[in-house]
């Protein structure tokens, strides 16, 4: 399956390290692109399938950090990255995929436009409230990151938490033109010098079946001191 692209933050220049000392595979574009578009390398994967291989090793020592607070649900399985610095929980029965310019994506095994994706920039921000108000933030976000020139964005929630003193937004959206609609989850937070996102979806006819499943996922994004 050919490798698609992934969204990456279009914000104005000031969220943007001018000095980027960061190796990923999430490489931030230049701030008026808003689509990354590197294919990654064999190291990359290699990479991916130590950290899933590992995974219990890793999920016991991001637990000790206290990053991860709860045990994992059932039918989740937990995805973390001791080395850029995140973690998250996925459905059981989602699969790995490469997602073009993400450093991790899951998915469905059957719906394919049902995911979840994670990128990072380099920024010199300390937290994602120094980006201003987030209902100023989202809207300009969805409007200008998330949403193609052809679909009509509509913010349907906003959210702010604090956890292990990490502040974090989470907002739900819908992306919608004459012919299809999509509904997601967004995380966005700053930590190590990075601005992360993680983004979790569903075409607009399965979003209210599975919204509860993909909260829990959007829900569960935590940063790791690296």
């Amino acid at each position: 399956m050919a490798a698609v692209s992934c969204w990456v933050s279009g914000l104005p220049n000031k969220l943007i390290s001018p000095n980027p000392k960061i190796n990923s595979r999430s490489t931030s574009a230049p701030a008026a692109s808003f689509k990354a578009s590197l294919e990654p390398s064999s190291v990359s994967i290699n990479r991916r399938s130590i950290l899933l291989g590992t995974g219990a090793l890793a999920h016991g020592l991001v637990l000790s950090n206290g990053a991860l607070a709860d045990e994992i649900p059932d039918r989740y399985k937990a995805f973390v990255d001791p080395i850029d610095g995140y973690s998250y929980l996925y459905p059981s029965d989602w699969r790995d995929f490469e997602f073009t310019g993400c450093d991790s994506a899951f998915k469905d095994r059957n719906v394919a436009l049902q995911h979840v994706r994670v990128s990072f920039v380099p920024t010199e921000k300390r937290e994602i409230s120094d980006l201003g108000p987030i209902d100023e933030v989202v809207p300009s976000l969805v409007k200008n990151v998330y949403a193609a020139p052809t679909q009509r964005p509509t913010i349907l929630d906003m959210q702010e938490r604090t956890i292990d003193g990490k502040k974090y937004w989470t907002f739900e959206y819908n992306l919608q033109t004459p012919t299809f609609g999509r509904t997601a989850f967004a995380t966005v937070a700053i930590g190590n010098g990075r601005y992360y996102t993680l983004v979790v979806g569903a075409n607009e006819r399965r979003w209210r079946r599975v919204r509860s499943q993909l909260s829990t996922v959007a829900d569960s994004f935590r940063l790791v001191d690296i």
